[in-house]
């Protein structure tokens, strides 16, 4: 089997990918189908409730973190995806049967949206950390892209699915059919073999164990630096349902239409977790170019004057966010402690996604009142910021630097230093990067090259000990 898709030869993260990707694709059906719900059948395009809505969703996931990421390092987590998989499934029949008696309001949409936050809350870590137990840690990088290529094949069928299906049967009929999608997961869980399930050391029984990752994520500036830049893009850059449904709409689009935006984005989404799925490990760089790229793309889109131009600039915009966060995922379960990565992850999905229902409404208010088109140019202006951020910390942290060398080559110059870990989480090589690159400068580092070097290289040491340090 090929390098992008050993983790599949895995009898157990084979079943389990293959049942993620059918409840994948359900919820999201519902995901477009319950803002266009909220938009079109319960509001006169209102943006700003599209925002509520997803800010109702995510803020548990920001409020309950001492306590998600705790049960996740403490219960067995695939018990507790069984639990949390079979509540989200009763959670879609309950709305999908409100929607086809005629009773649903905008309220209990606000009711539904909290009641799943609450569930994905203690859902998420579970998840995320899951794969530890169904992979080795040689393979965790790649089972994590693989699981980010699995969400977003299922990103690209659900919501031109959802948009045919509002259409020719009603929204409903959606969260039924999400709901029936939950059973394919949870027979995958059922029919692992436990046996071959490995063991998480369990959090102990006693005080200050809700602060554990709290502490632990304080004393890695790395993890802190990727926390910031995925809240500033959960906040204001990742709100897609608002984009997608708000430009449809801007550009003379349905339903339909807004599921095909929404499938068009999961093309580049696809792509970028594939190509992650390639790469031996993640990279802090990586991270830090895929969120330049963003706001690129983001500034592009917000011009584009036609429905297929504007899905071209979606394309990018996709390869570049799960690009990010593919990446970002993988270094932060791959580099944690495995005594504390579930309260690590619950942290990270709790920074991802709590960021929502700060900048969501924000959003909303920005397409509510100028255009869905400057609500697009406010996701690239944030995701500059966070890029501009990165790099200072890389400049100032890492010694980021530029040096011209008497042969006339450009060389960026990556000293690592601080805290003291492992060099074979994060630095197998190297107490120090040099990328050598010639003029007009452009950045093979930041674009997942190797490094260019020769015998005689200035500013380039061997680590001469098991540790490097970085960040």
């Amino acid at each position: 089997m090929s390098a992008m898709f050993r983790s599949l030869s895995s009898h157990n993260y084979r079943l389990w990918f293959i049942g993620a990707l059918v409840s994948n694709i359900g919820a999201w059906m519902q995901t477009t189908a319950q803002s266009w719900v909220v938009l079109t059948v319960l509001t006169d395009n209102d943006a700003v409730a599209v925002g509520i809505t997803m800010a109702l969703q995510f803020g548990p996931q920001l409020l309950l973190v001492p306590f998600t990421g705790l049960v996740a390092d403490r219960f067995d987590r695939r018990t507790i995806l069984m639990v949390t998989q079979t509540s989200l499934m009763l959670l879609g029949i309950g709305l999908g049967l409100l929607l086809l008696l005629g009773h649903a309001e905008l309220w209990h949409l606000y009711v539904f949206a909290l009641l799943l936050g609450i569930v994905n809350a203690f859902d998420g870590p579970a998840r995320q950390t899951f794969v530890s137990d169904l992979v080795d840690e040689h393979n965790m990088s790649n089972a994590v892209a693989l699981n980010s290529a699995s969400f977003n094949a299922a990103r690209m069928i659900g919501p031109a699915l959802a948009g045919l299906l509002i259409v020719i049967i009603g929204s409903g009929w959606v969260f039924i059919a999400n709901a029936v999608t939950f059973l394919a997961v949870l027979f995958a869980l059922s029919k692992l073999r436990t046996s071959q399930l490995r063991t998480h050391p369990r959090a102990p029984r006693q005080r200050g164990q809700f602060a554990e990752g709290f502490r632990y994520v304080r004393s890695r500036p790395d993890l802190l630096v990727i926390f910031i830049i995925v809240f500033i893009m959960g906040a204001f850059g990742m709100n897609f349902p608002i984009f997608a449904s708000t430009m449809a709409v801007e550009l003379g689009g349905d339903a339909g239409s807004y599921g095909l935006l929404s499938s068009i984005l999961a093309i580049g989404s696809l792509t970028g977790a594939l190509l992650a799925a390639r790469r031996d490990r993640a990279r802090m760089r990586v991270i830090i170019a895929a969120v330049g790229l963003f706001a690129v793309a983001a500034f592009v889109a917000s011009v584009m004057p036609t429905f297929w131009t504007f899905g071209a600039a979606l394309i990018f915009i996709g390869f570049a966010t799960v690009t990010m966060l593919t990446t970002a995922n993988a270094f932060v379960q791959t580099t944690s402690d495995p005594a504390v990565r579930g309260r690590v992850m619950a942290l990270y999905m709790a920074v991802l996604m709590g960021g929502t229902p700060f900048g969501a409404p924000i959003v909303g208010g920005i397409a509510n009142a100028w255009g869905p088109r400057w609500a697009l140019a406010a996701a690239g202006f944030a995701a500059l910021l966070a890029c501009v951020f990165a790099l200072t910390w890389a400049v100032l942290a890492r010694n980021l630097r530029l040096q011209l060398h008497p042969d006339s080559r450009w060389r960026l110059v990556v000293t690592h230093a601080g805290k003291m870990l492992p060099v074979s989480a994060l630095v197998p090589e190297d107490f120090s990067e040099e990328i050598a690159f010639t003029s007009p400068i452009s950045l093979p580092a930041l674009s997942g090259q190797k490094p260019r070097t020769r015998p005689g290289d200035v500013g380039r040491s061997r680590a001469s000990s098991g540790h490097a340090r970085v960040k």
